[in-house]
């Protein structure tokens, strides 16, 4: 695919908090996906790592505003000690 058709936001990211001293050892996924019918998602999992976790879905009337939704739960996972995969 040429790079002018490639979005500019990011569609996946996996962040991980691990701390043997506490017996820490999570995950967080966020992905945006567009389902059969066009709508935006940003699905997040989150959980114990090695387990299924728990999802919520939410729904975004476009790319950007997911991107940025995206953007600001990653930001506030970094600052409670979780860190990019």
């Amino acid at each position: 695919m040429p790079d002018e058709l490639r979005s500019p936001i990011k569609h996946h990211l996996v962040l991980h908090w691990i701390d043997p001293e506490q017996g820490i050892r999570r995950f967080h996924s966020l992905i945006i996906e567009k389902d059969l019918f066009g709508t935006i998602r940003l699905v997040q999992c989150w959980g114990r790592i090695g387990t299924k976790g728990q999802e919520k879905v939410e729904e975004y009337p476009d790319e950007f505003q997911a991107g940025a939704a995206l953007e600001d739960v990653a930001q506030a996972m970094r600052q409670r000690g979780c860190r990019d995969l």
